[in-house]
């Protein structure tokens, strides 16, 4: 099986993502394992790796130009950065799409700065999905055996329950367990679901949608290989996720929470569901941070492992001749 291919973007780059990846990258390790290319600006990233003593970039590099008149600007959010962030994601779905790259792993971005650029997705999930013509996917956190997937992800609580339907979760259900089949190769997969209610509704006196909704949404779509639904703050707290493959929350901070607490420097951001491997890092861009080359790479550099780890599981299920 060939060695795969991946593609890296800078991310914010008022942040520390092209320090982070650059960090990554310059890593014999990492090298050892893949064809590796960088996606962004050249004297951007350039810039970044000085300030990191590299004297060259590690990787070959997609130029992906800066807006006429940007420069970096550490810590600080801009309209232009976002735009060089989004156009760089852009560039590297394309290498995916096209078969150039195998996968993608992307550098920690800005919402407010890809705002004031005029992107109307809320984050990189989103914005992954329209460029993939995707509309069934899953944000999912991974850090080793610890696998959080989300129904509801970025949106005001305030809807979240109206968007907990019997479709929706089942949708989720079926996209999860197809992923750990496909993607991390566990043939029949053990999936822990969470209720929505405090204490999982207690019986229908905290609220019927476990019963009325999530129960029967398991029933349908995983049979006995779906457990729960479990009170969330018990199920973490008692390490219950030990026992299952992944585990599926209702909300957002409801899954991720309790995922960043026990992984927040090592865990990683797959979106299962669509048609390219993407990842990221499960943390921000650390504007108090960037440019004093004090960021640490541990998470980016899992992303870009896990990405690797899927295209060779995706690999092996290739036909030999293709």
């Amino acid at each position: 099986m060939r060695r795969p291919r991946i593609a890296v973007t800078l991310g914010d780059p008022n942040g520390i993502g092209p320090e982070v990846a650059l960090k990554c990258l310059a890593e014999p390790s990492v090298q050892a394992q893949c064809d590796a290319v960088l996606v962004g600006d050249r004297a951007v990233l350039e810039l970044h790796a000085h300030r990191l003593g590299l004297d060259a970039l590690p990787v070959p590099l997609h130029q992906v130009a800066a807006d006429e008149g940007y420069a970096v600007r550490f810590g600080e959010v801009s309209a232009q950065a976002g735009a060089l962030s989004m156009r760089s994601i852009a560039r590297a779905v394309e290498l995916c799409l096209s078969g150039e790259v195998d996968a993608m792993a992307t550098a920690p971005i800005s919402k407010e700065a890809i705002g004031l650029a005029g992107y109307d997705e809320p984050g990189h999930t989103e914005y992954l999905a329209r460029l993939t013509g995707t509309s069934d996917y899953l944000m999912t956190m991974v850090a080793g055996p610890l696998r959080v997937g989300v129904v509801t992800g970025h949106m005001p609580l305030k809807d979240v329950a109206s968007r907990i339907t019997r479709v929706a979760v089942a949708r989720c259900l079926v996209r999860l367990s197809e992923s750990l089949q496909r993607d991390f190769g566990i043939a029949e997969p053990r999936i822990a679901v969470l209720g929505l209610n405090p204490h999982a509704g207690d019986g229908g006196v905290l609220g019927s949608e476990e019963i009325e909704i999530i129960e029967p949404a398991m029933r349908e779509t995983l049979g006995s290989q779906g457990f729960g639904p479990f009170p969330a703050d018990g199920f973490f707290a008692e390490r219950q996720w030990e026992e299952y493959d992944a585990v599926l929350a209702m909300y957002h901070d409801q899954g991720l929470i309790p995922f960043k607490t026990l992984a927040f420097d090592t865990g990683v951001n797959f979106t299962a569901g669509l048609p390219i491997i993407r990842t990221s890092p499960d943390h921000g861009t650390a504007f108090g941070i960037a440019g004093k080359g004090i960021a640490r790479a541990e998470s980016m550099r899992n992303a870009i492992e896990v990405a690797l780890d899927v295209a060779r599981q995706r690999l092996a299920l290739e036909p030999a001749d293709s």
